[in-house]
């Protein structure tokens, strides 16, 4: 192959879609390798509740937008049909469900890349593997007495599996201010406990504001530093929903507990808890293991990226990293990796349709 695409999210059907439009054909010039069951990238296992009227900004994907779609149907469903219809549009022919295990130097000057359905040696490699598969789950003193039930936003299930518990919230981002103010509705009771004090946000956010917020994560990425989310640096967003749960008090927090117990948590002031279940609302890191045989991490321990070509190896591309983790970001990034790449393959572009 010219080109290998790891990873069928946001970044890396972007980056099919402007390989297929820069004159390459799937299954002779690139490939797009997935490892999940179905189109949708991280979108199909998000939780029932999140409806796609609360997504957080959905930008379309190149050369086909997204209309129509019900707010009061689940994300998963909606995103995920989106993605397949798209996919069968530009006939991109994702190989699926494929597990990419390593990439390393191979010979000729390619790229070896190992996975479930064989190897492929290629002259280019786009990472698109974004974090879903890499949630962060924080390790305190005592954790393993905890006698309840302790899970991730990676398998939350929704609200209702939490009617009549005591439950802490752990985590001040977007996902953790939604589970905890759904499950406030139906809980014995709820705690939110964050390491920073929460910061809100308050008029409109617009393209000089998202610019300043991208401009922050890059600077992390430029330094080899691990990207942080491009929300982590916005703050949260004040609106009548926020506003309503501030003033119930669903949305007081606590500072960080010092150590976990059989029944809960507890601080070194000697304040306790008392919890049925611990909701880790702490985010994801970004999902780079299978890259480690190419020593592309910096000391730092991030990998230094360029644009989005990888500072170590200009063979390899990382779309949907760090600043270009948002889904505009996404789309962005999956252009500016393929004319990368198309110099460096020495190709001119070519003036051929996507949909051929």
């Amino acid at each position: 192959m010219d080109v290998v695409v790891i990873g069928a999210g946001q970044a890396g059907l972007s980056a099919a879609f402007h390989l297929r439009r820069a004159g390459l054909e799937p299954d002779r010039d690139f490939v797009v390798l997935d490892h999940a069951p179905r189109a949708g990238g991280a979108w199909q296992f998000r939780w029932p509740s999140l409806t796609y009227g609360k997504v957080h900004g959905m930008h379309a994907l190149p050369g086909l937008e997204l209309t129509g779609a019900d707010p009061a149907r689940a994300s998963s469903e909606v995103i995920g049909a989106y993605f397949d219809t798209y996919e069968q549009t530009f006939d991109l022919r994702v190989h699926r469900p494929v597990d990419v295990t390593a990439v390393r130097e191979g010979e000729g000057g390619r790229l070896r890349v190992e996975t479930s359905e064989g190897a492929y040696a290629t002259r280019a490699l786009i990472n698109a593997t974004g974090t879903w598969d890499r949630p962060f789950w924080p390790r305190y003193q005592g954790q393993e007495t905890f006698r309840g039930r302790q899970l991730h936003t990676a398998g939350y299930p929704g609200p209702e599996e939490f009617a009549g518990k005591r439950v802490i919230v752990v985590g001040g981002g977007a996902s953790g201010t939604q589970h905890l103010m759904e499950i406030a509705e139906v809980a014995a009771g709820t705690t939110w406990v964050t390491r920073r004090e929460p910061v809100y946000r308050e008029g409109p956010f617009g393209e000089e504001e998202g610019r300043a917020a991208v401009a922050l994560v890059e600077e992390r990425v430029r330094l080899g530093l691990p990207p942080q989310s491009v929300v982590s640096v916005t703050g949260l967003p004040l609106n009548d929903a926020i506003r309503a749960a501030r003033e119930k008090g669903v949305l007081d927090r606590l500072p960080m507990f010092d150590r976990i117990t059989p029944t809960g948590v507890a601080w070194d002031d000697g304040r306790t808890v008392d919890a049925d279940v611990i909701l880790w609302a702490t985010g994801f890191r970004a999902a780079i293991d299978h890259l480690t045989p190419l020593r592309l991490r910096e000391p730092g321990g991030g990998i230094r990226v360029e644009g989005t070509r990888a500072a170590r190896d200009e063979r390899v591309h990382l779309v949907g990293y760090g600043p270009s983790a948002s889904t505009i970001g996404a789309n962005r990034a999956g252009r500016a990796a393929v004319s990368d790449i198309r110099r460096l393959l020495g190709r001119e572009p070519a003036a051929v349709p996507a949909t051929a």
